[in-house]
């Protein structure tokens, strides 16, 4: 077995942090954890031994998983892990807590369960959403066929056909030379207001039908992504904003999945950001007026050659030879610096990972995924879909008692005829 194989030889591999996975060892904070959620619902209660034999058994599998972060002299880099992989706890705390390293066996992720779930917490220094369901669906598997060995193959014979292992570095290898920057720094609106009591953290879910909010959209000749985006703006904009104008525009960060435009099947991250930006001008813009702004500034930039000179710019940065030189004890302050200043310039994000894909064999005992992202500075509030099997799970993160904004994308949402079964984490009702 290639576990054992790897456990012979020793042979350490080190890789350098991707481009977008440099800014996160400089900003990640014990508030400001960078770690994100996915999380698979099964039809019956996980057994946390059998789920740790499991990761125990696929890890040494994944390069992009297995291994610690080091600090050089110039920037952080990866190299092998050989402890023994985390260990499998019951959750007991909030959802995309800060990764204390040291006492992850220096590992960059978690796995906890409860009940019928499963979850994966990531480092973003690790992978993208992307990366991270491709090691989620293949812990998924090994559980159960560990579980039903009689139903299912309960040895282990390698991973499934579409999990990629692949870790190249996809910014590199389709850097472009550009000198535009591509991002524009105009502060945002920010959602402020009483926060839960310290290290509170509110989980909100709401499952609909695909086909219903597909539907939904097309009535206003919009996809399912700008769909949800502007809805979530327009929810901001009628609860917070109370529908009046603003000097600040709200603008919403839509992480793009860069492997379809570019043929890439890494799972590191590979991705850019693009903003979907609406500036109130007047009183009591209607929800059909704000989904045609929102239309219009994600189709300008959601194309080809605007994503790779986005990533062009940032990756120009990184290969820039002054730059290189400077030592990491100097770029560190100065990457928290340029951080703060982008981050003025959103209001919220919200990432859509897509449609999931399982084997048929397994379908049977899988009812769900999830998908969730931590808040960061400016951001308080923040949103993670995810689908599967016609159902679309909408996750609202926020440190903020009011969930008026939630609760009016949900009903506007029903308004436009799609339903909606909603749950929490129960943070609400203490």
């Amino acid at each position: 077995m290639s576990k054992n194989k790897k456990k012979r030889n020793k042979i350490t591999k080190w890789q350098k942090l991707d481009n977008t996975a440099n800014i996160f060892p400089a900003i990640a904070t014990r508030t400001m954890t960078n770690v994100y959620r996915i999380s698979v619902i099964l039809n019956e209660d996980v057994d946390g031994e059998i789920l740790q034999n499991a990761l125990d058994t696929i890890l040494p599998e994944f390069d992009t998983f297995n291994v610690r972060m080091k600090r050089g002299i110039f920037w952080y880099y990866f190299e092998t892990n050989y402890k023994k992989p985390p260990k499998v706890m019951e959750e007991n705390d909030f959802p995309c807590r800060y990764i204390e390293a040291y006492a992850n066996n220096n590992y960059l992720f978690r796995v906890t369960y409860y009940k019928k779930r499963i979850n994966l917490e990531v480092f973003h220094v690790l992978a993208d959403g992307m990366g991270g369901f491709n090691f989620l669906r293949e812990l998924t598997y090994e559980y159960l066929r560990l579980k039903h060995p009689d139903k299912l193959a309960g040895e282990f014979h390698g991973l499934s056909d579409e999990t990629s292992l692949n870790t190249e570095d996809s910014y590199l290898k389709n850097f472009r030379k550009s000198h535009a920057k591509g991002y524009k720094t105009e502060r945002a609106v920010e959602v402020k207001g009483e926060k839960l009591p310290a290290g509170g953290f509110g989980v909100i879910h709401g499952y609909v039908p695909v086909e219903r909010i597909k539907a939904a959209g097309k009535k206003y000749g919009a996809s399912i992504n700008e769909y949800i985006v502007a809805l979530f703006i327009y929810s901001i904009y009628k609860e917070y904003l109370h529908g009046q104008p603003s000097k600040k525009p709200i603008a919403s960060c839509v992480p793009v999945n860069l492997r379809p435009y570019f043929d890439s099947s890494t799972t590191r991250n590979f991705f850019v950001m693009v903003s979907a930006v609406f500036k109130p001008e007047k009183d009591n813009y209607t929800f059909e007026e704000v989904v045609e702004i929102v239309k219009k500034s994600l189709r300008e930039q959601i194309n080809k050659e605007h994503l790779e000179e986005l990533f062009s710019y940032n990756v120009s940065n990184q290969k820039n030879i002054i730059l290189r030189s400077v030592p990491l004890f100097i770029k560190m302050p100065a990457m928290k610096s340029v951080y703060r200043s982008s981050a003025k310039a959103n209001t919220t994000t919200l990432t859509n990972v897509g449609n999931i894909v399982i084997d048929d064999k397994y379908k049977p005992y899988i009812s769900n995924f999830q998908s969730m992202i931590s808040v960061s500075t400016g951001q308080n509030i923040k949103c993670g879909v995810c689908s599967y099997e016609g159902e679309m799970v909408i996750s609202f993160t926020s440190i903020l008692k009011d969930v008026s904004i939630q609760k009016r994308f949900f009903r506007t949402l029903v308004e436009n005829d799609v339903p909606v079964r909603v749950e929490s984490n129960g943070v609400y009702y203490e």
